[in-house]
């Protein structure tokens, strides 16, 4: 929308005035709007997780709303980033819902609604962009069958959800982790050149999310929930997509797979194929170090933290 009165003029006061309404706007939507929000129960099963006990749950539904809303203001939006934006809209809703209900949704209930979006997103994506990639750091693209493309895609957006998710436990860890993640691909965006408005979301999405880590930060007033890490961790890996490279999502996001992934894969193994793995770690991962190595929740973000932003520093060094 307000795009189109600075056009041709892309300047850089009006990407600053962007990110600095979206902050904004984060921030007093949360301090108005957080006594409405469903209360934490507590997790029964998670390292301090009576702490979180009655603590204000969902946040993430607002700043995803405000990331949204910044995007449709300021960005000029084609069919496909629109089609994007919806489908976060969808993860956040499925999470917030799940957030709100008296009885947890079943895993294979979430599993299904984020199968279908994951479904989604690969149509979408392949509608638009080529089935070729660009292999990291070395200058050969990969071209890969249309249906197998779309396959992949569909496990990349369906595991990037997942992690996130489960990455969501230690005040300040999922929003941290994601901020990093988030500026680590906004980097590959100026070695790949890829779609600026994509970047310029990524930008809003980054400080929507620093408008909610003010009030998560260790010891926490509000939860961002499912409705928040599912959001964030399908964007997560649409904006890997766009780079044209989506192998990098492995190295941008090491900690989110490390910390969310291992638990899914030991969960995985056991109940399908029978496979114990893993059986002396407490997953997430950030439940080990906190119940078994002793660390707080302050160490578990900053150590989490300074590991993958030594291997993002270390990408975008290799790439430039």
């Amino acid at each position: 929308m307000l795009y189109n009165i600075f056009y041709p003029n892309y300047i850089k006061e009006y990407t600053f005035t962007s990110i600095i309404f979206a902050f904004v706007i984060t921030c007093a939507a949360i301090t108005l709007c957080k006594e409405a929000l469903p209360k934490d129960g507590g997790r029964a099963f998670a390292v301090n997780g009576k702490l979180s006990a009655g603590k204000p749950r969902g946040a993430g539904i607002i700043f995803t709303l405000t990331f949204v809303l910044s995007a449709v203001l300021f960005i000029p939006l084609n069919g496909e980033l629109t089609i994007y934006l919806i489908l976060t809209l969808a993860a956040m809703l499925s999470g917030f819902f799940d957030d709100s209900a008296q009885t947890p949704w079943g895993e294979l209930k979430k599993g299904i609604i984020d199968l279908v979006i994951a479904i989604m997103a690969a149509v979408t994506y392949l509608n638009f962009n080529t089935n070729t990639i660009s292999l990291p750091f070395i200058s050969y693209e990969l071209t890969i069958p249309p249906l197998l493309f779309g396959f992949l895609i569909v496990v990349l957006v369906w595991a990037s959800i997942n992690v996130t998710n489960c990455t969501d436990g230690v005040d300040g860890l999922c929003g941290t982790l994601s901020c990093i993640t988030l500026a680590t691909i906004f980097g590959l965006y100026s070695y790949y050149d890829s779609e600026p408005f994509m970047r310029h979301m990524i930008l809003l999405l980054i400080v929507t999310i620093l408008g909610y880590l003010w009030f998560n930060a260790s010891p926490s007033k509000l939860l961002m929930g499912d409705a928040g890490s599912r959001a964030i961790g399908l964007f997560i890996a649409l904006a890997v997509l766009k780079t044209g490279s989506p192998l990098f999502y492995i190295p941008a996001a090491i900690m989110l797979i490390i910390d969310g992934g291992l638990g899914l894969l030991k969960v995985s193994l056991l109940r399908f194929l029978k496979i114990r793995i893993l059986t002396n770690i407490r997953t997430p991962i950030h439940d080990h170090v906190r119940k078994n190595k002793g660390w707080s929740d302050t160490q578990v973000v900053l150590r989490f933290a300074i590991i993958q932003t030594v291997i993002s520093a270390s990408i975008l060094y290799a790439l430039h």
